[in-house]
């Protein structure tokens, strides 16, 4: 497939359409949210979901064949909150603080990218490796912390990293991913096959539930947008073309570790992307001051939209023509 049809292609998921109809929804002052507790059951679902398949797949794959990933995803979650921050204090020209968080969130990753990440390159006829979901959680905790640390570094105020260690490590998100992880992998083929129908990231059940998640996520991009001229350009460019970098990095990364073409366009898909569930409480509670208007503009008005679109598509393409 061209890369021209994979992005038209993208562009004409059910998915990315949910998406587009909440964002547009939005623009026309109009409300497809969904309401908050139905919500939150549905990205409970698919956390657990993609955990529960991830433990699965992971008690099948040799140890061997995890490792290098792994260490690929360890090494990226400690280079992207780091040029992130660099280039934020010395192009954007952020003050310490604020530069610290949107590089936290940077550094971190969109559960939902990844989700809509697993689906295109599966839809491209090349699925990523099984054990994806774990590197989620490798990649979910470093971003954020060296993030933070440089912010109480630079920013002072000698607040303790404890306080955020554990609101990351305790939050709803990575203890889904986690627990859902242990589960598939101690319940068996047999206890498995009960469930598949519903749990499968592949089946029915999930893909309509994410078009559900999608459409309530394009409505908060939507409320994101009238903070665009709060930001100012040089921070729109960032939010493009450090995904787009950091994406790339994920993509040859990925390569060098063994991952298939899938694998590595999904974790590129990962590096590019920006948290908006995990970082914003880790970031408010280690350095209050760091003013939320960048950081969630940028990652969840400016990057998710741009990663859904058109990015995912894009790293496909490098992880296609880097593999040959």
């Amino acid at each position: 497939m061209t890369p021209t049809n994979a992005l038209v292609g993208n562009l004409l998921s059910p998915a990315v359409l949910a998406f587009v109809l909440g964002l547009s929804a939005r623009l026309v002052k109009g409300d497809l949210s969904l309401p908050k507790d139905a919500f939150g059951l549905i990205a409970a679902y698919l956390l657990f979901a993609i955990g529960l398949k991830g433990g699965v797949e992971l008690a099948h794959a040799p140890s061997g064949e995890v490792a290098g990933p792994a260490a690929a995803t360890v090494l990226l979650g400690c280079l992207t909150p780091v040029t992130a921050f660099f280039i934020l204090r010395g192009l954007c020209r952020l003050g310490p603080a604020d530069a610290a968080g949107v590089a936290a969130h940077y550094g971190s990753v969109s559960a939902v990218t990844f989700i809509a990440a697993q689906s295109f390159v599966a839809a491209q006829g090349a699925p990523a490796e099984g054990f994806m979901p774990t590197l989620v959680t490798v990649l979910e905790s470093p971003g954020i912390n060296i993030a933070l640390a440089i912010g109480l570094v630079t920013a002072g105020g000698g607040r303790k990293l404890s306080a955020a260690l554990h609101e990351v490590f305790t939050s709803r998100g990575l203890l889904l991913l986690l627990g859902g992880m242990v589960v598939g992998m101690v319940m068996g083929e047999k206890n498995w096959a009960d469930v598949s129908l519903f749990y499968d990231t592949k089946g029915p059940v999930f893909r309509g539930s994410l078009c559900l998640f999608l459409l309530h996520m394009g409505a908060l991009a939507g409320e994101r947008l009238a903070d665009l001229k709060q930001v100012g350009p040089r921070l729109l460019l960032f939010a493009v073309l450090v995904p787009v970098a950091h994406g790339a990095l994920g993509v040859w990364l990925g390569h060098l570790s063994g991952l298939s073409v899938g694998g590595a366009a999904v974790l590129g898909a990962m590096a590019a992307s920006a948290s908006y569930i995990a970082a914003p409480p880790a970031v408010r509670l280690t350095l209050p001051e760091a003013n939320p208007t960048f950081s969630l503009t940028c990652s969840l008005g400016i990057t998710f939209p741009f990663n859904i679109l058109a990015g995912i598509p894009i790293y496909f393409e490098i992880a296609r023509r880097a593999a040959g």
